[in-house]
């Protein structure tokens, strides 16, 4: 049975046909987050740090990190991305006992991943282009870890899911004349938004399928691209991850965290509620007002695509007993429990009985 193993510093992530989901968190990644980039080129970690554990809190079992930052002060990715990719590793672990997922473009910010990361790190990644190839295998190689491999090559990405299937045995052949096994391999088979493809959900499927039964590689992918450009984006998100994880599929990289809900958000609604007439009480808090009408949360939450996940763990046998789905909807403590121990604040331990 294929496992593909990834560790951190003292914990240990598989994926496997028969593990629970493996959730790789997407978050630290400053691709289309002009905040994050701009504090990321500032010195300021702050962010990575909240989104860090943030996800870890929602249920993500590795955390991806990318470090692309296009620098206005300096626009060369080769210089400025790995000591950046570096500094974020060292900090990251340093917070969270994770596995990690290292992310780049940049061959030269992979490798000092590698070189800072406790454990053993998941790459990502490669494709079937042939420069990426001689650039990634032999780092896979000579770190002994596993990558991520993305079914496009030179001529793009194809949306005929034949082409994408012969590019991912084209990538898992070439790893084995470097001999990296089949189950180091984790291929991406490229999900579309099946707003601008209707088939693109059935073809992931099918691709799935053919992955795990013709060459035994364990999948993953970048879940929110099904429901690009549609609204209720985490409606069709929980959908297809139960649907991907029937057909086979063993890891997704995706937000684990339903976001906050903005103070903006919190203070129109007031005023709706105030302009319907309706009297709350003074002392009612933000949480406890977004609670009341259905907004949400004003702190991270596992979202709604966790829920949906870990129903399917249950459902699938692979969160035996329902230990984790009962965990999961356990709900959380009130304000002063957590210091209690969550026993509503009592204190001291049970009064043994008289015999």
């Amino acid at each position: 049975m294929t496992r593909t193993i990834i560790e951190s510093k003292t914990k240990t992530a598989v994926m496997g046909f028969d593990e629970p989901f493996c959730v790789i968190g997407e978050r630290i990644n400053p691709t289309g987050r002009k905040k994050l980039a701009a504090e990321l080129e500032a010195g300021d970690f702050s962010t990575v740090e909240q989104d860090a554990i943030a996800q870890v809190a929602a249920g993500a079992t590795v955390l991806d990190v990318n470090a692309g930052v296009v620098y206005n002060s300096n626009p060369n990715p080769n210089e400025t991305e790995p000591p950046l990719m570096t500094k974020i590793i060292e900090l990251v672990q340093g917070l969270v006992d994770v596995p990690l997922c290292i992310d780049s473009s940049v061959p030269a910010a992979l490798e000092a991943g590698l070189a800072a990361c406790e454990g053993r790190p998941l790459l990502n990644s490669v494709t079937g282009e042939e420069d990426r190839l001689e650039a990634i295998l032999p780092l896979v190689k000579k770190y002994n870890v596993p990558v991520v491999a993305i079914s496009n090559d030179d001529t793009g990405i194809s949306e005929d899911p034949e082409v994408r299937f012969a590019v991912a045995k084209k990538i898992v052949e070439h790893a084995a004349d470097y001999g990296i096994p089949a189950h180091d391999i984790v291929v991406d088979p490229l999900v579309m938004p099946i707003g601008a493809m209707g088939t693109a959900g059935q073809q992931v499927f099918t691709l799935v399928r053919r992955l795990r039964e013709e060459l035994g590689v364990n999948t993953t992918c970048g879940a929110s691209n099904i429901s690009f450009g549609l609204p209720n984006r985490h409606g069709i998100n929980n959908a297809f991850l139960p649907m991907a994880m029937g057909a086979g599929m063993t890891s997704a990289i995706m937000n684990p965290v339903a976001l906050p809900v903005k103070q903006s958000e919190i203070e129109a609604k007031k005023a709706e509620v105030a302009a319907a007439g309706l009297v709350l009480p003074e002392d009612m808090d933000d949480e406890t007002f977004c609670q009341l009408f259905g907004l949400g949360s004003t702190k991270p939450r596992p979202g709604k695509e966790m829920e949906a996940i870990r129903a399917a763990n249950f459902l699938t046998n692979n969160d035996p007993h329902g230990g984790e789905w009962i965990k999961f909807n356990k709900a959380p403590p009130k304000p002063g429990e957590e210091a209690a121990g969550g026993r509503g604040g009592r204190a001291g331990s049970r009064r043994r009985r008289r015999a």
